[in-house]
Parts: structure tokens; C-alpha cells; sequence
């Protein structure tokens, strides 16, 4: 649907599609993206010069939007403390258990502005087969004694949409320094130990994000390397990075 109209409408206008569920949704890798009732789905178009900041270095874009998820339920007062958090390149986390949401970026060029669509969805309310945001606020409630209520997924696509529009703004502004000390905030591999390429594979630590959105990680003897986020994957169960 919106692949037909991006390229139709006023340069200005925004344009975002909003889904109940889904049935033939896109993953990473040709993976197949199957979303129940009680998900917060969307895909958002935005459009970004290319030669500003963040056109420049396209890939910090899914970073920018786990931050704005992760951020849409964490910047509302009270809301501060739910462990909700990003993992590199594109998932959504609760804590470093489990796997909530994640985010797809398609990127085209025509002549100097990226046509950038944005597909991002997220388990606000639906307790199967894993955990939802609203299981998260009352695992809070019931430990914290606080009286929190649950969150709709309109409200948090709203609020993800507003928060990324800030996040951009900020990044064209200061570049990567400018939003990455909010991204650790709520990143799950501070410190961590991986290993890379397989289960035998040579130890590394991760040290953090390059400035075009690359992880970082310090393999012993061999310095800091760059790892391209389109051709691996973080295996959190295995605590690998393997390709994809």
C-alpha cells in the first residue's frame, strides 16, 4: 500500500500505516513476521536528505527507532523503571530474557533524499507466547505496589512516531554523540562477553556502537572491530554473533 503512494504525495506530508494484526509481515532475512491482536504494528515513511548527519550514516536509523519504542513506554512519568530495553541491530527486549519487538528498515535513493519506510511491531497486550509490555507494568505494579495502568498500542505508536521525529532531529543536529548516551541507557550488552562466528569462535567484548551504527567489539590481540549489522545476527540465547 504505501510502496504505491510514497512517491505521490507532497514532499512534506507524512504517511504511516497502522495494522491490527498481521499475517504476512516481513522479518530480517526473508523471515516471515507473524503479529496476533494486541501488537502495536506499523510502518512509518520518512524521508531523509542525503547529505545531512543521519543520511550519511542510514544504518543508525533501526537504532534510533528501537531507542524511540523503548523510550515511547520509559519517558511517560512513572513508567521509568519497566525493564524494557534494545538490542543491537533491531530488537526490542524485556530485560535480556526476552524478545518483545523488533524493527525493519528499507531504504531507496532517489537522487539526493533516502525514501526510508520503517516497519516496526511490538507485544503491548497479548501474553502468548511469551511476555507483552502490559505483563511487564504489572510484574512492576505487584512488586513496587505501584497502581500503573496499562498502555493501548495506538498511544505507543503515537508516542514511538513523536519520540523518533525528536531522536532524528537531535541526530542531524550533533550526530551520533548526540543520542547514543540515551541508547546505552536502555542497551542490554554493556560489557558483555560474546562469541564471534560460532560456539568455538574467538572471544570478544562489546564496546559499543561505531559512528554508521556498526557494534563494536574487542577481540584479545586484535583490537577494536567494526561488525556490519545487515550481515550478522546476535544470538542472545547462545551469546553468539554469528552471520546471517
Amino acid at each position: 500500500l504505501i510502496d504505491r503512494l510514497v512517491f505521490e504525495l507532497p514532499e512534506e506530508m507524512g504517511l504511516i500505516a497502522v495494522a491490527v494484526r498481521q499475517t504476512q509481515g516481513k522479518g530480517r532475512g526473508g523471515n516471515v513476521w507473524l503479529s496476533p491482536m494486541g501488537c502495536a504494528l506499523s510502518t512509518l515513511h520518512i524521508t531523509i536528505p542525503l547529505h545531512s548527519n543521519l543520511g550519511q550514516r542510514i544504518p543508525f536509523i533501526q537504532h534510533l527507532v528501537s531507542l524511540a519504542v523503548v523510550e515511547s513506554v520509559r519517558s511517560l512519568p512513572g513508567y521509568e523503571d519497566i525493564d524494557l530495553r534494545v538490542k543491537w541491530p533491531n530488537d526490542i527486549y524485556y530485560s535480556d530474557l526476552m524478545k518483545l519487538g523488533g524493527v525493519l528498515v528499507n531504504s531507496t535513493l532517489i537522487e539526493t533524499t533516502f525514501h526510508i519506510l520503517i516497519g516496526f511491531g511490538f507485544n503491548v497486550n497479548n501474553s502468548n507466547p511469551t511476555i507483552c509490555i502490559n505483563d511487564l507494568i504489572t510484574k512492576f505494579n505487584k512488586e513496587e505496589g505501584t497502581k500503573l495502568k496499562p498502555l493501548t498500542a495506538d498511544c505507543l505508536i503515537a508516542r514511538t512516531v513523536t519520540v523518533l521525529e525528536r531522536l532524528i532531529d537531535i541526530f542531524q543536529e550533533k550526530g551520533p554523540n548526540g543520542v547514543l548516551p540515551r541508547y546505552y541507557k536502555y542497551w542490554v550488552h554493556s560489557g558483555k562477553q560474546v562469541r564471534l562466528h560460532h560456539e568455538e569462535g574467538p572471544m570478544a567484548w562489546i564496546v559499543g556502537i561505531d559512528d554508521y551504527g556498526f557494534l563494536q567489539v574487542h577481540e584479545e590481540g586484535k583490537g577494536v572491530e567494526s561488525v556490519h549489522p545487515d550481515g550478522n545476527s546476535f544470538d542472545m540465547l547462545r551469546n553468539l554473533i554469528v552471520p546471517k
